[in-house]
Formats: structure tokens, sequence, C-alpha cells
């Protein structure tokens, strides 16, 4: 859904003339009880990425004012969601870990960001962010552009990403003594002796930032909308990935950010779970139905085919239950999926053949020597 046709202040429950205070109390109110790892609904996820979006742009001035006019009809100059007629879906956590600072590990970062009130000195390269654009056929072949409004971590503009408004350095953890570990003694508790757990202070790190930045505390980035132009070139297809650097979350203390990744998407060439589950079955048992036809013809013994063809009439009809008119592109990716069953098929088969041909020679084996003992 493009950016104008979402009522930010509906979502959040505010007024159009909500202050800044207000805005933050809602949200503050509604991720709460969204967020994935409190709320188990199947929806909840969606809801909390369009609550945090919301937040997102309704919290910055600049971006208040542009979505205001946008939605009044006045003439928009940004990039933010204009363009419709595609679908555009974030993924691969747009937030790059826990924005909130509540110790949930959300989404595919790889780690869990630290509280806002951690003094830890963490430097990790920032992830990307994925988004994906579904196109129909004429606007793939032909090209577009797309702007996008999505959220991500960025520099924070205060300590300039380092974290430290003041101090060049960090220092070494005072609580750990810069080992990253604690040890505990517990051998007075039931006897379970001497655990060793990670430092609260610096989370593992072993370094603390000597005086964390109050903007983004200590982190050296700040959850944040951001706005880009996708140029979409003519002659793309399903699966096409468009990179731009540096335009995904920021790292932490310093590090380098991670990119914006633009999924291209064209239904009309994607092979379904559906189909591609069908052509593995076909290919699979189609070696078996081939065989069955040319052994006798090649005066050997085959199996019988009667289950083979029902198994195969039925893989064909999961692919082409939805009708038969599919592009090159189609039948390009069905070709892949095809020929993954099959080689499982081929391989099975020829073993099945050599455990037969084996078998048999045994068999042969063991009568030519009862014959022998007999005269």
């Amino acid at each position: 859904m493009a950016m104008e046709d979402k009522d930010y202040y509906e979502i959040l429950g505010v007024p159009k003339d909500a202050s800044q205070a207000d805005i933050r109390k809602a949200f503050q109110k509604k991720a709460m009880k969204l967020h994935p790892d409190v709320n188990k609904a199947p929806d909840a996820e969606q809801q909390f990425k369009e609550v945090s979006e919301a937040y997102a742009v309704l919290s910055d001035e600049d971006k208040r004012r542009r979505y205001d006019a946008m939605r009044s009809g006045t003439p928009f100059a940004g990039a933010g969601g204009y363009g419709g007629g595609y679908s555009g879906t974030p993924s691969g956590d747009p937030f790059g870990g826990d924005p909130f600072g509540w110790g949930f590990p959300f989404g595919g970062t790889g780690y869990t960001t630290r509280s806002r009130r951690s003094r830890s000195y963490n430097p990790r390269a920032g992830q990307d962010v994925t988004y994906t654009i579904d196109l129909d056929d004429e606007t793939a072949a032909k090209g577009t552009k797309r702007g996008v409004t999505y959220q991500r971590y960025a520099t924070c503009e205060e300590c300039h990403g380092k974290g430290s408004v003041v101090s060049e350095h960090a220092e070494t953890c005072p609580t750990c003594g810069g080992t990253g570990r604690m040890s505990i003694d517990m051998s007075g508790l039931f006897g379970f002796g001497v655990f060793e757990v990670e430092c609260p202070e610096c989370e593992g790190s072993g370094k603390v930032v000597a005086d964390p930045c109050d903007h983004c505390g200590g982190t050296g980035r700040v959850l944040t909308a951001s706005e880009v132009v996708i140029d979409i070139p003519a002659g793309s297809h399903d699966g096409d990935v468009i990179r731009m650097k540096g335009m995904g979350n920021a790292g932490t203390n310093g590090m380098e950010s991670g990119d914006f990744v633009c999924r291209v998407g064209v239904p009309s060439e994607r092979v379904t779970r559906q189909q591609s589950m069908g052509l593995q079955i076909v290919g699979f048992f189609l070696p078996f139905v081939v065989w069955g036809i040319l052994a006798p013809l090649l005066g050997m013994q085959g199996p019988s085919i009667m289950f083979d063809v029902i198994f195969l009439l039925g893989g064909g009809f999961l692919v082409f239950r939805d009708g038969i008119g599919h592009g090159r592109r189609w039948w390009a990716n069905a070709w892949e999926s095809l020929r993954s069953g099959l080689m499982i098929g081929l391989v099975i088969l020829l073993l099945l053949q050599a455990t037969n041909a084996c078998t048999a020679s045994m068999t042969s084996y063991s009568n030519g020597m009862r014959r022998g003992v007999g005269a």
C-alpha cells in the first residue's frame, strides 16, 4: 500500500493536531501491546510494523509536514510512497534489532540490540534492509521508478555514530575488568557451584562507552524513517535484486551501514509452491514410467507403471490446475523444479536396478552352487 493510502493518525489513534508528546505516548502504548515477542496473534507483527512506520513519519516534523501535504493533495516534493500500482513489502527486519531497548531479539539481524541505557561498546556492521516490490508484466518490461518510505537505524547526528560525544575511545568495563564474563558462586545454593555469565554492563565486549550520547544511548544510531527512489530497469524479472549501498541499517559505534536491497517480484513468472511440488513429483516418477515402457521393448523385465502413471498425472494436475498459459520465464523456472525431481528419480531408479541385478546375480550363483553340490 502506498504511503498516501495509509492514515497514520488513525493507526496510532491520535487526532491530526496531536502533539509530539501525544504521538509518542500513543506509539509506546500500542508498541508494547503489539511487539511480536509479547503478542502472539497472527497479525501482531504486521500491526507492529504499521504502528512503527506511522510513528517514524509523524514523530519527524519534516516528514509529518510532507505527509500531511500529500494527504491533502498538495504537491509532495519527496520520494516516499508515490506511484501506486505495486505492492511494497519490507522484510528481513527493517529495525535491525530491538528499537525500544527492551532486550528482545527481534528479526534477522544476528544479534540483539542492547538497551538504550547500556554503556556497552560493541561495534557491529549494520544489517541490510530488504524490500519487495511486485510488478505486473507490462511494468516489469518497461521499467519504472518507485518511491519508498521505510524504517531503519540511521547514524546518530549528535555523536556522528561513535556513541560518545566527548570521549574518543572506549574504556575497559569496570564491572568485569575487560573479560566480558562474570563468575557467580552458587555453591551455597543446593551445591550448584560456580557459573560464568555474560557481563550485563558491557554485554560481553569487555569495553564500555565512556560518556554515552543522550540522543542514541551510546549505540551510535537512532531509529528513523528514510526515503529512497528505486530505479527498476526495463526487462526486469522475478527475483532480480537492486542494491543501494549504505541505505540499510547503520552499524553500532561507528561501523559501516548495510544496504537497501529491493527484490523485484513478477508474480506471473513465479512458480508457486504447489506448482513446484507438482513439477518435482512429475520429474521423480517420469524415469520410472519411461523405463517401464522401454524395458519390455528391450527384452527385459520392467516394473509395473500403473501407480507411477497415477502419481505422474497427479503431479501434472498440481502444475496445470490454474492453467497452462505461462510465459517463457515461468517455463525456465519450472524446469529447475522439474530437474530437481528428475535427478532424484534417476538416482533411485539406478540404485533399484543395480540392487535387482546384484540380487539376480547372487541367486544365479547360489543355484549354481546347489547344482554343483547335488552332482
